[in-house]
């Protein structure tokens, strides 16, 4: 199987731990053991401590997987399944569909969602928002169906733009679907991370008998470093061969990731609200500061998630201007041609308590550098 670079990851193998500053992660400021183990329960940290290194069970552990049904209608934990969420991804993708078989797609979007679509030989359209709003409409995600539509890839809460759907919106997704027999792939990594006073969506699988739902510890709990993730649907038929595609990658799950996901998902209460909180504080620094830079020409506050898709007002396009932002003041940015979006656009993060000192370097930034430079 031959595929492209992952232009992102790509990205942030060179900057991500050298530059000082990350204004573009998509993920919250990451929790210490210490955290989790302070708030685990008597029989949590019995689990923890009696934790033997040994092979894991490839589908997940049980009781894991109890505790993510926590969080789903469905109620038996054979529709569950817990691998890292980029291989569950991969697999997904590398079980649902066959060369030939169109697949639409939200756009922009994390590269795996589409990448891998179009490694394995199939025809791939993209459901675009409009700039102006970042709004979907149902009505072009309809155009797009084909006779050989087989699956339809969501991403709500929406990275990077921080859009995302109504009820009714996603309603009428799971209408199309189900009158063309179509699988809805629904990446729900940010799931929870509700920003505006807005309702939350159901996960997919709650709603679609062939929606696959997929969730994880990374952002929404800020445990990126567990790389634990799971999906969940109603399709055992597909969530066994997830497993057995699962022996040729991992095999496995790593027993202490395990042992720490059970206990953030039996405690979500210690971590969510804190990430919700810090995401809209920044959300509000970064709107007066946008109020002060001419730079920064289009900032459309995310409904839910943690990050924006901002557009600047610039001569030179987003990767020259956040290759030279990093050289000079060491905050790497993640530039719109990570994402394949023509413009000039970088995503802004907001889940980091740094976020003050970053804005008053880049307010330097701004005011002396690229002033001298004639690029305001």
């Amino acid at each position: 199987m031959k595929i492209n670079d992952f232009k992102l990851e790509r990205y942030f193998a060179k900057h991500e731990f050298t530059a000082k500053y990350l204004l573009s992660s998509s993920d919250c400021d990451g929790y210490e053991l210490k955290y989790l183990l302070e708030n685990a329960s008597k029989d949590e940290l019995d689990l923890w401590e009696g934790m033997k290194l040994g092979y894991t069970d490839s589908v997940g552990n049980p009781l894991l997987r109890e505790a993510i049904l926590r969080y789903y209608k469905i109620n038996t934990i054979e529709n569950v399944v817990v691998a890292s969420p980029g291989e569950l991804n991969f697999i997904s993708m590398n079980v649902l569909l066959n060369p030939k078989d169109h697949v639409i797609s939200v756009f922009p979007c994390y590269q795996s969602l589409s990448e891998v679509v179009t490694s394995i030989g199939c025809e791939l359209s993209f459901w675009k928002p409009t700039p102006d709003t970042w709004e979907f409409s149902t009505a072009d995600l309809e155009k797009l169906i084909r006779k050989n539509t087989k699956l339809i890839i969501l991403n709500f809460p929406h990275n990077p733009t921080g859009s995302y759907l109504t009820r009714e919106q996603l309603d009428e997704i799971v209408r199309i679907a189900k009158s063309h027999d179509v699988h809805i792939f629904s990446d729900e990594m940010y799931h929870k991370l509700i920003i505006d006073d807005i309702e939350e969506l159901p996960p997919i699988s709650d709603i679609y008998e062939k929606g696959i739902s997929l969730w994880g510890t990374s952002k929404t709990f800020g445990l990126a470093g567990l790389r634990t993730g799971w999906l969940v649907t109603h399709d055992t038929g597909f969530l066994r061969k997830v497993v057995a595609f699962k022996d040729y990658l991992s095999i496995c799950n790593s027993a202490p990731s395990e042992i720490l996901s059970i206990i953030a998902l039996n405690n979500i209460e210690k971590f969510l609200p804190q990430n919700i909180e810090k995401i809209r504080k920044n959300i509000s620094l970064f709107g007066q500061f946008v109020a002060e830079h001419q730079i920064i020409s289009s900032f459309i506050p995310p409904k839910a998630g943690s990050t924006s898709f901002i557009k600047l007002n610039i001569e030179n396009s987003s990767l020259e201007f956040s290759n030279h932002l990093v050289e000079k003041t060491g905050i790497m940015t993640v530039p719109s041609e990570m994402f394949d979006y023509s413009g000039k656009y970088i995503r802004v993060g907001f889940g980091r308590n740094n976020m003050p000192e970053v804005l008053e370097r880049l307010d330097k930034y701004f005011k002396i550098t690229m002033s001298a430079h004639n690029n305001l």
